[in-house]
């Protein structure tokens, strides 16, 4: 449905009193629906007439548009602060001219435009809604940046302004863009939208007044599902015991609950898992530092752990005290020839948080994009710009770093103590990616969700800080477990039958980052927690949930929400997107068999013939020994630390041996990480982006066509053995809603209800090159309209 834009470029400068209008037989009809201009792929004949009609009279000509506004949904406890009404949202085009006209709201939990533009979706395409938040909501912790254009001037917005915009720019964390004009709203209520925006986005936050606390109070008599249905979470001794004896670690280690009640560390959970001869009464020596915690066991009885390293002294007498504490410690978990440890400091020869922060902040511009030309601009040099964020080389190192530890676990039978200042950013990294190319339990959806709670929740890692929810420390702000989520992708995408999940699950994860209803992400410690939930304990809490009466029986629990459970964000039928049809069950074999098909090593699918040269900077198998030899060779754990070469030497053998294993989806995972096999995670980074999508093409297709085939063998193998396995079902849902529409984008599901580009392949830098818009108003016919393709 072709038409011509509402506005003309020109005169973005003042507030214009008048709208252009295209006559009806060109654009009337779909400015009746709330749209102005058009949305089309084929390009409208250019009007001869144009009518101009004033904003206010499109509102009291046409009542049935307001009466058809969209209804403002309010969460419990949600509530309305600052409105503004005749605000454009507009379509992120060359001109910004096109869009939808509605009402811009903020409340203390989402920022939301209300348009009426519910009509132009059809109902097959909404097939992925999340209940929670709407497609045109921001929640107020997903807000990263704010700008305003001042006669054509893009500047940041914060504190108290003295001139208003003209147009308001929000960049969110989860890469969304949203262009709001202002130009026809009253004056006022662009003051008090745009105050109020500011205010409760960027402005200092206390815990207490986070909206996660008005939700769970006024929630509370709605019914919420016990949170263990869906993953461990590590909150009662017998959590961890169970941990223990899954991973045949209970032989060394013990649980232990000499921090129950935070009496000994805030940073520790009240319960966690330590080597079996430690006594009890070393734990609280140093608050809890210097301390082997447990990680994970592997099946030859190596174990990873993880310590926090003690605080540095000057004073000689303290520092002798911590040696020989420290070589006690040591000598429970290192006793040549039964028991080696191996260590690895992370906070000196491994990535700093300051690189993380740095490379994602450059990495993230690429995908903020505020309209089509600057999309096509940076497409020529977007792999340069790519490789200059280090995003990429970052996640290497990553899988490389989770390689060697378990080069050590699993060829060298060797315990691996990871050693970090509070062990709580980038050990949690390392230690959960080893887990999961090492555990196939860790690989199924229970089993990844009851990893992020030990390993991050409960471990201890400073989301509040590190997703910097309050806006009190930018410096703090790192996402580290975004890197994670990235890592584990990079496995998804090249292992796809041995996860129970899909990438879909990865990125809705990673959004739930920001919606604060959940408690899964807004903490920095269980005991903060803890600390913040009024009238119920932990043990109260507990009993609840077991049907018993506690001390607090006579009021229910604040009902703080874990993210584990999907139904509160998507329907059924969504949430089979959330499950790979793909996964390959591990077998049942019986015990005659067991013994004689275990394979201990496994290969990827597809490796180079030829290592690729790179810089010894960046180098796939070279390691940094000038950096590493000073940092660790001086410490007092220097006596447990190999060479250099000979490190490397025993990876290289490692590795080469496990290339040439046959696969095992169900054991060892190790991913391809040279070269060109990191690559970007298309659905998360590109989704918002119409020109990236391939429409009927991408990952997407052929997994659509997999599904087909899978089906149809399902109805063969129903129709011999004449039964229905309800695991069968569900994957057959999964294929049906994939085959829904014939062309799906290759960014599906969120990409289904976004425009589609209309941009001819050649950027718009080459269009330049190739003579003056009159010239190119001519030569029309020899450019190809992606929309129509």
């Amino acid at each position: 449905m072709g038409g011509a834009p509402a506005a003309s470029a020109g005169g973005r400068c003042e507030r214009p009193p008048l709208i252009p209008r295209v006559a009806a037989s060109q654009g009337g009809g779909m400015l009746g629906k709330g749209v102005v201009g058009g949305g089309g792929g084929t390009k409208a004949p250019k009007p001869s007439f144009v009518s101009y009609v004033r904003p206010e009279e499109i509102h009291t000509n046409e009542k049935e548009v307001t009466e058809k506004e969209v209804t403002l949904h309010l969460l419990p406890g949600e509530q309305l602060l600052c409105e503004a009404s005749t605000v454009l949202k507009c379509v992120q085009e060359d001109s910004c001219q096109r869009g939808i006209y509605g009402r811009l709201v903020c409340t203390d939990f989402k920022i939301a435009f209300l348009g009426d533009d519910e009509s132009a979706l059809d109902n097959d395409e909404t097939q992925f809604k999340n209940k929670v938040i709407g497609e045109n909501d921001i929640t107020l912790h997903c807000v990263d940046q704010i700008y305003g254009v001042f006669d054509e001037k893009k500047k940041t917005l914060f504190g108290q302004l003295k001139k208003y915009p003209e147009k308001l720019i929000i960049h969110c964390k989860d890469l969304r863009v949203f262009h709001f004009c202002l130009r026809y709203t009253k004056e006022e209520e662009v003051k008090r939208i745009v105050s109020g925006i500011i205010h409760h986005t960027q402005a200092p936050k206390l815990l207490k007044r986070l909206f996660l606390f008005s939700y769970a109070t006024a929630a509370q008599n709605h019914t919420a599902t016990d949170p263990k249905n869906h993953a461990v979470m590590f909150d009662t001794l017998q959590d961890w015991c169970w941990e223990l004896e899954r991973t045949k670690g209970n032989m060394k280690y013990k649980a232990v609950s000499v921090n129950e009640g935070y009496k000994v560390c805030e940073r520790l959970p009240a319960y966690f898992v330590v080597p079996t001869p430690l006594p009890e009464e070393d734990v609280p020596r140093f608050h809890g530092h210097g301390i082997p915690i447990w990680c994970w066991s592997c099946h030859s009885g190596c174990a990873l752990l993880k310590m926090s390293a003690l605080p540095k002294e000057q004073d000689d007498g303290v520092l002798q005290i911590q040696k020989n504490f420290l070589d006690g410690i040591y000598k429970t978990i290192h006793r040549p020839p039964y028991e080696i440890v191996k260590t690895e400091d992370l906070s000196s020869n491994f990535l700093s948080l300051q690189e993380i922060q740095t490379a994602y902040s450059k990495f993230k511009q690429l995908f903020l994009i505020d309209n089509s030309t600057e999309f096509w601009d940076t497409d020529i040099k977007w792999f340069s710009l790519l490789e200059s964020s280090s995003w990429l080389d970052i996640i290497r190192r990553c899988l490389k770093k989770a390689i060697e530890v378990i080069e050590c676990l699993e060829a060298q039978n060797m315990n691996v103590l990871l050693l970090e200042e509070n062990a709580s950013d980038l050990c949690c990294l390392v230690s959960s990616l080893v887990q999961v190319m090492m555990d196939p339990h860790c690989r199924t959806r229970f089993g990844f969700q009851s990893l992020v709670q030990k390993e991050w929740i409960v471990g201890g890692h400073c989301f509040l800080d590190r997703c910097n929810h309050l806006r009190q420390s930018d410096k703090e702000e790192v996402p580290v477990f975004l890197l994670f989520l990235d890592c584990v992708w990079q496995l998804v995408h090249q292992h796809p039958p041995a996860f129970e999940f899909t990438e879909t699950y990865l990125t809705v994860l990673s959004d739930s980052l920001y919606i604060p209803i959940f408690s899964t992400f807004f903490f920095n410690s269980p005991h903060q927690k803890d600390a913040n939930m009024p009238r119920w304990k932990r043990r109260d809490l507990c009993l609840f949930w077991q049907g018993r009466e506690g001390q607090g029986a006579q009021s229910k629990p604040l009902n703080l929400l874990t993210v584990w459970d999907w139904s509160v964000q998507f329907e059924p039928k969504a949430q089979t997107l959330l499950k790979n049809p793909l996964y390959v069950e591990k077998p049942k074999l019986d015990k005659g068999q067991r013994k004689g098909t275990h394979f201990k090593h496994q290969r990827q699918l597809s490796l180079p013939l030829t290592q690729s040269k790179s810089s010894p900077k960046r180098g796939f198998f070279r390691e940094e020994t000038d950096h590493l030899i000073k940092n660790l060779l001086g410490k007092r754990i220097s006596k447990l630390i190999n060479s250099s070469e000979e490190l490397q030497d025993n990876f290289r053998e490692f590795y080469d041996s496990w290339r040439s294993k046959p696969p095992n989806y169900h054991g060892l995972l190790l991913p391809h990480i040279e070269g060109p096999e990191i690559k970007v995670w298309a659905q998360r980074y590109l989704r918002w982006i119409p020109e990236a999508q391939i429409l009927g093409g991408g990952r997407v297709a052929t997994l659509s066509k997999l599904l087909e085939t899978m089906e149809e063998v399902q109805r063969l193998q129903e129709k011999i053995e004449e039964r229905h396995h309800s695991q069968e079902a569900l994957q057959a849902e999964a294929a049906s809603l994939l085959r829904t529409s014939a062309r799906l984008s290759s960014l599906f599901p969120f990409a289904l209800l976004q425009r589609h580009s209309s941009k001819p392949v050649l950027p718009t830098s080459g269009w330049k090159a190739l003579g003056d818009e009159e010239d190119l108003a001519k030569r029309e016919d020899e450019f190809v309209d992606l929309g129509d393709v």
